[in-house]
């Protein structure tokens, strides 16, 4: 007992030394000034997970065909604008995509990637929407622990990555996720749609190469940097490798399970955070044959 009491003592105050360190520049922001608020909305998404499924049990699947429809082309439109503000911010700080250390001035540039990356932390919040409507829709095979892994993980991240190091290198993985966040919400935004929409869809495999790719160019720029000592905090570079690392694994898991163990079957349903494609879209319910007739089974609530 003694040994953890001085373990958390020894974290609290490790805490607080850190707190000398971090950028006052958001100290004032919503939700930086503690990680209380993000620690607790990750924690009730964790809960919902459970509860969820059990609420769901005896009742029916909604369809939220047309809330999927608003709420990934929303998505498109915020990760658009992240996207946005941190190349331009970035090429009018004259920021150098090899090696940038921060800059905590209140420089109207800086400020502006500062802001962008705390939008992209938020932007991590929302989409638990993702896994809500997974389960609203009692889509429970899609909650994968990649799914899960994924989305908890990088909300709690990314509130370090601002506390902390808002700016420099850090623009470069949130530029290009945000990137391809576009293209994954878009594609969500267009099979919501439906049937007469989703056989356009073909290039969804596509998405998960490209998500792979990214991890593989982070690890690359993260070691080029330790490589050549930029000023960039080091202990910040290590944990994007090690993150990465797992994001390979994971993804290349999932990609080999999709498309290499199973090719013939052609239905199977592919992902960017490692769900399919009827995450945020609308599948056709299957059809069965009663009597010689064709009835559809699993016609859920609507909007």
């Amino acid at each position: 007992m003694e040994t953890v009491v001085h373990f958390v003592n020894d974290s609290v105050e490790f805490y607080k030394w850190s707190l000398t360190i971090a950028d006052k520049r958001v100290e004032k922001w919503p939700m930086m000034s503690s990680p209380l608020p993000t620690l607790g909305i990750s924690v009730l998404y964790l809960l919902f997970l459970w509860a969820g499924p059990l609420y769901m049990q005896n009742r029916e699947p909604f369809q939220l065909r047309k809330t999927l429809i608003v709420y990934n082309f929303s998505m498109v439109l915020l990760n658009f604008y992240i996207c946005k503000e941190l190349l331009l911010g970035s090429r009018a700080a004259g920021y150098s995509y090899l090696c940038q250390p921060v800059n905590y001035s209140n420089d109207v540039n800086e400020v502006r990637i500062a802001s962008a990356l705390w939008w992209y932390y938020i932007s991590k919040g929302v989409e638990f929407l993702d896994t809500v409507f997974f389960i609203m829709r009692k889509k429970f095979n899609q909650v994968s622990f990649l799914h899960v892994y994924h989305h908890c993980t990088m909300f709690i991240l990314w509130w370090i990555g601002i506390k902390w190091v808002p700016g420099g290198q850090s623009f470069f993985g949130a530029t290009i996720n945000a990137g391809i966040h576009v293209l994954m919400y878009g594609y969500y935004g267009l099979a919501a749609f439906g049937p007469k929409i989703q056989k356009y869809l073909w290039w969804k495999k596509y998405l998960t190469i490209i998500q792979m790719i990214q991890f593989h160019v982070t690890i690359g720029h993260a070691t080029h940097s330790l490589y050549t000592d930029c000023p960039f905090p080091a202990w910040m570079q290590w944990a994007l490798i090690g993150y990465a690392v797992t994001f390979i694994i994971l993804f290349g898991n999932f990609y080999y399970q999709t498309y290499r163990r199973q090719p013939r079957l052609k239905s199977a349903k592919s992902s960017v955070n490692g769900v399919s494609t009827a995450a945020n879209g609308t599948s056709k319910a299957p059809e069965v044959t009663e009597n010689g007739k064709k009835q559809k089974k699993g016609k859920g609530k609507h909007d």
